[in-house]
């Protein structure tokens, strides 16, 4: 069968998702032709359509967290990516300037987030083909379901986020809420060998982390930070990693520290933007370290994919819904919803 079009969601201005039809771009000699099955919409997606991320152009024709499989390879793809092979998707990158020579992929000087020639903005993540440069493409089990393997990207940037804390075996890890990337990131540390307790004010939310076998405080009940202090012996966390981008997280963060050499990751973002309230000689006395991360490199997609790959960690649980392409618009009404975790959309 030829596949000469491509269909994908768009994002034209907020709360407005629809499905557009463009032709497809002829594959290059490193290109793989893409058939996406499943894109998971996630909070930067599903805050633009909400209004709250204005600072982002449209038509906006994105989703980052996709998998699929190959149907079609260019002349000179490594062997090892074959036709029939699962793949989920990390970012790009040119593998020449000095960022990407140093493994900061990352930050790549030579990705432009420029609009398409035909004018949309994104990677085309919620698209039913698309052409990828082969050296974005992870290998993912084929036992996984693509909404599962498509948390290659989240699960990629909390190992980041973990490389920067320098998280430890047996270190106690308080995670502050128990939305997606909270649980995402409470299930990456207790693979990585560490006591982790979650704290959550959403009923449901509390009783689905316990469902999932976390030490879980309910923030509504009690006290957050005088429970971790007295589920650790008064001694207080290692570390604490802020999942939610809110003000009251980020002050009970630094409560919730043991007395020194304390650190806190600001894992989440927030709009409106959270405030973060401590004079510089709280930090010195206490030889605390704040911590900012974002986004993933290469070596985090690896280390991402050997644990949804490995089942070192279970993503079932964080697929909320599933949605076809045509109810896109519905999608995003239900992913915006506070209460639901990934919403997946099938392509």
């Amino acid at each position: 069968m030829t596949v000469d079009k491509m269909r994908f969601a768009v994002l034209t201005k907020a709360k407005v998702a629809e499905v557009h039809e463009r032709p497809l771009p002829e594959i290059g000699d490193y290109q793989v032709l893409v058939k996406q099955e499943a894109c998971n919409i996630c909070t930067t997606d599903y805050g633009q359509w909400l209004g709250l991320r204005e600072h982002q152009p449209y038509p906006m024709a994105g989703g980052h967290e996709g998998a699929g499989v190959i149907v079609k390879k260019g002349a000179k793809v490594r062997d090892d990516l074959e036709i029939g092979d699962k793949v989920a998707i990390a970012y790009n990158y040119c593998g020449e300037c000095d960022p990407c020579k140093s493994g900061a992929t990352s930050e790549c000087t030579q990705v432009k987030h420029e609009p398409s020639e035909d004018g949309y903005y994104g990677n085309f993540g919620f698209a039913d083909y698309c052409v990828r440069d082969s050296r974005v493409l992870i290998k993912m089990g084929k036992d996984l379901s693509s909404s599962e393997a498509a948390f290659l990207e989240p699960l990629a940037t909390v190992i980041k986020g973990f490389r920067k804390l320098r998280l430890k075996p047996l270190e106690t890890v308080v995670i502050i809420g128990a939305g997606t990337m909270g649980v995402v990131n409470a299930q990456a540390a207790r693979a990585y060998g560490c006591r982790v307790i979650i704290t959550e004010v959403m009923e449901d939310k509390v009783k689905a982390a316990r469902d999932m076998g976390f030490e879980v405080v309910n923030a509504k009940e009690n006290d957050p930070v005088k429970k971790v202090r007295e589920l650790t012996n008064g001694i207080g966390a290692d570390a604490v990693i802020v999942a939610v981008g809110v003000s009251q997280a980020n002050q009970q963060a630094l409560e919730m520290l043991k007395r020194v050499e304390g650190r806190i990751l600001l894992f989440a973002a927030g709009y409106p933007v959270p405030k973060l309230e401590v004079d510089s000689n709280y930090i010195h006395y206490r030889k605390m370290e704040l911590i900012g991360t974002y986004g993933a490199d290469m070596q985090d997609f690896i280390i991402s994919a050997k644990l949804l790959n490995e089942k070192l960690v279970d993503m079932s649980k964080l697929v909320e819904a599933t949605f076809p392409l045509d109810k896109i618009q519905e999608a995003y009404e239900v992913a915006s919803d506070p209460a639901s975790y990934r919403v997946s959309v099938l392509l």
